[in-house]
C-alpha cells in the first residue's frame, strides 16, 4: 500500500485560516518552524493564491529570522502562529526572553548578523511587539 502524500488531504476551513506550532528553542527548530510556515502557506493557496509569487517567499524568510532570532536571544520554548487575515497572514512568534528586539548594525565583511530584523521591517506592513511576564509576542503582518 502506497503512502498517502500530506498535500492530497481534503482540507478543513479552520486548517486554512490557522496554524499554531511550538517548538523547544533547538537549532533545528529554526527548520521546523519555516516548514511549518510552508505548510500552512501550502495550503492557504490551495484556496486563496497570492497575489504577488515574492509574497511566499517573504513570509518564509520572516518566519525564519524570527525563529532564529527566537533560538539565538531567547533562550527556551517558543512558539509560532499564522494566520489568514483579509488581505494577507499574521503571524506570531512568541519567546521567553522579554527584551524586545532591536536593530543592530549589518556589517557585511564581518560577517556578523544583524540583518534579520531589518529584513522583516522592510518585507512587512506592519511589525510590533507586545511584551509580558512570560516573554513577549512578536506581530508581523504579510501582504498575500
Amino acid at each position: 500500500m502506497a503512502a498517502e502524500s500530506r498535500w492530497d488531504r481534503t482540507l478543513a476551513s479552520e486548517e486554512i485560516t490557522s496554524r499554531t506550532a511550538s517548538f523547544t528553542g533547538e537549532l533545528h527548530n529554526v527548520t521546523g518552524a519555516r516548514l511549518v510556515a510552508e505548510e500552512f502557506l501550502y495550503d492557504l493557496a490551495r484556496v486563496s493564491p497570492p497575489s504577488a509569487p515574492e509574497h511566499w517567499d517573504d513570509i518564509l524568510l520572516v518566519v525564519t529570522e524570527l525563529a532564529a532570532n527566537a533560538v539565538q536571544y531567547a533562550p527556551g520554548p517558543f512558539q509560532l502562529r499564522l494566520r489568514r487575515t483579509f488581505d494577507g497572514v499574521h503571524v506570531v512568534m512568541h519567546d521567553t526572553s522579554t527584551t524586545e528586539p532591536a536593530p543592530r548594525p549589518f556589517h557585511p565583511s564581518s560577517g556578523g548578523g544583524g540583518i534579520g530584523w531589518h529584513l522583516i521591517h522592510t518585507l512587512s506592513d506592519q511589525v510590533s511587539v507586545v511584551s509580558g511576564e512570560h516573554g513577549k509576542d512578536i506581530h508581523v503582518f504579510l501582504p498575500w
